[in-house]
């Protein structure tokens, strides 16, 4: 039963509302609220063994208590302590601790960072209690340290959860006994105790692996359940079929390239779950570059061949019309007519594309997400290719799938993700790696600056764009913002545009503008109409502009690998040599890890080590609870027991019937899904 966050003493309407911005609104939601480190406070220090960068506690005596107001809106109150073994200064800016009177030779204790300098050791703002016979000795333990919002502090946090875990005691387990005895994890009560208020260090680690293990065991869990229920669905298509087979040799035969080996492994993996009557569900993940398109086309066309209807969704309208052009021409020696299907068609072009689809005479269509609307009826859909995975969500692929035969499903992405946690996060799906570029492909050569270098560029911009060439400029920012010091897509447009870049066409792409905004202004680029594009990273999932062959990204410190080479990934489309240059005040580690490899898997693994998973993957669109405490890359042992447990739980689920149950009411739509 979920108790209001309300019921707890002290907790009324605008603490209610700050605890909400945590995303607390219950007292379960509160237990959640994990620590995100702590300060052990236990190590107490004398004076003269303090070190810089050090978070300890030190116990002294006032020698002396000066105040001083430096403004209307500032005062700092100095502290000089002293012990058996040297003296120290206190600083205590703003009356942090106004309502405590120091006293002259009385004993405190203090627990902060120390800073060492020309003038001695000292501390700023730190915890501070008296030190008397009566003093409450919980100071000197492990403090949980939370996240904060505004009108919240640390003191606040730690009574309100002491007082939840007082008089609303967790009182019901979420992992099965024998999952619990098994693999020697603490119960749930226990653990939430030891979590919020160790005992000691090694307390905090046993409840800490007892919330990271349930929360990657429910995942793979779910994950396992979403794919067993697919396998028993024996409602699928088999496309086996001669003609079909004779067509897609034919096709092969007739591509004025050679497939690479990693297209033909491939190749073959989807054709053997399109022969099958499951219907498939397989991820294609491949660098950009690596011929996606192409394994597309030839299961549209297996799929056609065999009497089927096959569609193609694209995450907007540009990219749908690439694909549209690209997949139309493949396909014309078959005879076989593309359709396409955008907001953009008139009524007229609608009703008619409509009827067509429901009869089943379009058997290739093409589109964005106007494909999944409730006015699109299929005939006889049989197989449905999604570009770009994260940018739809599970909701509109299952939408997709809702037939009376289970179409095949064909995700395509080419966001590198590595084997290993692939395999976990997308343990719905059959999964294949695309590692292999297409012979003749040029790789982009790639450069991490710093701005002493930036008018040098600026001249070499003048002199592709008067060759003919295209550049894309990417900032992190649209406009100027005082809280972050960064250069920004629309200041840098109006500066080089009216400056050295006056006698080019250059054109402006960013979130803020509606989706014809940014259709019309991709269009134009496509087109050669724009020689600069500036842009924030809405162009990371673009459209193929052979013709662009720089890619110039500003405060690159701010993206994470695997967007800066997604973003490198929008040059380099064509036969032409391309740049990627990289700028920075201070070239970071994952500028020069960048100029160092082309590789966007070996990329995505630095990448998660440098700054773990975080949402790269897309959890929530995948119906999975989102970590709290938990990472992918770190938590690896944890993740191969979680996962070796939940493999145990449904092979036995006889026996854990009820815990199943629990999991479909707490996750609902997620399990559906």
């Amino acid at each position: 039963m979920s108790v209001p966050i309300t019921f707890l003493k002290g907790v009324k309407t605008i603490r209610a509302a700050q605890l909400a911005k945590l995303g607390v609104y219950t007292v379960e939601d509160l237990y959640e609220l994990y620590p995100k480190s702590y300060e052990d406070r236990s190590i107490v220090l004398k004076i003269c063994q303090l070190e810089a960068e050090q978070s300890v506690t030190v116990r002294g005596y006032v020698k002396s208590v000066n105040v001083h107001r430096l403004n209307n809106k500032v005062s700092v109150t100095n502290l000089r302590i002293y012990d058996e073994t040297g003296n120290m200064r206190i600083s205590v800016f703003n009356g942090k601790y106004g309502q405590m009177q120091f006293n002259v030779g009385g004993l405190y204790a203090f627990y902060g960072k120390v800073i060492r300098d020309s003038y001695g050791v000292s501390m700023t703002n730190p915890a501070i209690t008296e030190c008397s016979d009566g003093s409450d000795n919980s100071f000197f333990t492990m403090q949980p340290v939370y996240p904060l919002t505004k009108g919240l502090t640390q003191n606040i946090l730690r009574k309100t959860v002491a007082e939840a875990l007082k008089v609303a005691p967790p009182s019901y387990e979420t992992l099965p006994k024998a999952v619990l005895d098994k693999y020697g994890l603490l119960r749930r009560d226990v653990a939430l105790k030891n979590l919020h208020f160790p005992a000691s260090s090694e307390a905090a680690k046993e409840s800490i692996r007892r919330f990271k293990f349930e929360e990657l065991f429910t995942m793979q869990l779910m994950l396992l359940m979403l794919k067993d229920e697919e396998e028993k669905v024996q409602n699928g298509i088999s496309f086996k079929n001669a003609e079909a087979e004779n067509k897609i040799s034919e096709f092969i035969s007739a591509l004025p390239f050679e497939l690479t080996e990693g297209q033909k492994k491939v190749w073959r993996e989807i054709s053997e779950n399109m022969d099958d009557c499951r219907a498939m569900n397989r991820l294609v993940i491949g660098d950009v570059g690596s011929g996606k398109t192409v394994l597309a086309v030839l299961a549209m066309l297996k799929a056609v061949s065999a009497g089927y209807q096959a569609v193609f969704m694209a995450p907007t309208e540009i990219l749908a019309e690439q694909h549209y052009n690209s997949v139309s021409k493949m396909l014309s020696p078959f005879n076989i007519k593309v359709w396409l299907v955008t907001g953009a068609l008139n009524a007229k072009e609608k009703r008619e594309t409509l009827s067509a689809i429901e009869s089943g005479e379009a058997k290739c269509i093409i589109g964005t997400h106007a494909l999944i609307q409730p006015t699109v009826k299929y005939g006889r859909l049989g197989l449905a290719v999604t570009d770009e995975q994260h940018r739809f969500g599970v909701r509109q692929r299952a939408m997709l799938a809702e037939q009376a035969n289970t179409p095949d499903v064909l995700v395509m992405t080419a966001t590198p993700i590595p084997r290993t946690l692939a395999l976990i996060l997308y343990g719905d799906m059959d999964i294949s790696a695309l590692k292999t570029l297409p012979r003749g492909r040029l790789p982009i050569k790639t450069y991490a600056l710093d701005y002493s270098m930036y008018k040098r560029i600026c001249n070499w911009i003048l002199r592709l764009v008067g060759e003919g060439r295209q550049v894309y400029m990417v900032y992190p920012i649209i406009e100027e913002n005082e809280e972050l010091p960064l250069h920004s897509a629309s200041d840098r447009y109006n500066e080089l545009s009216n400056g050295i870049f006056k006698d080019v066409r250059c054109g402006l792409l960013h979130g803020k503008m509606t989706s014809a905004q940014k259709e019309s202004v991709m269009r134009d680029f496509k087109d050669g109409k724009i020689q600069i594009l500036f842009a924030t990273t809405v162009v990371e999932v673009g459209v193929d502009v052979p013709n662009a062959v720089l890619m110039v990204v500003e405060n690159a410190e701010r993206f994470g690998l695997a967007q800066l080479h997604q973003l490198r990934g929008r040059v380099g489309r064509g036969n032409l040599q391309s740049y990627c240059a990289l700028f920075s005040e201070k070239i970071t580690e994952r500028m020069k890890i960048m100029e160092e490899t082309t590789d966007g898997f070996e990329l995505s693994e630095q990448d998660l080590v440098l700054r773990g998973p975080g949402d790269f993957f897309g959890v929530e669109q995948h119906g999975l609870p989102p970590f709290k405490i938990a990472n992918l890359y770190r938590d690896t042992e944890i993740l191969q027991l979680a996962s070796r447990a939940a493999k145990e739980v449904l092979a036995n689920r006889e026996h854990f019937g009820d815990f199943l149950q629990y999991i479909r009411k707490k996750y609902p739509q997620r399990v559906q899904l």
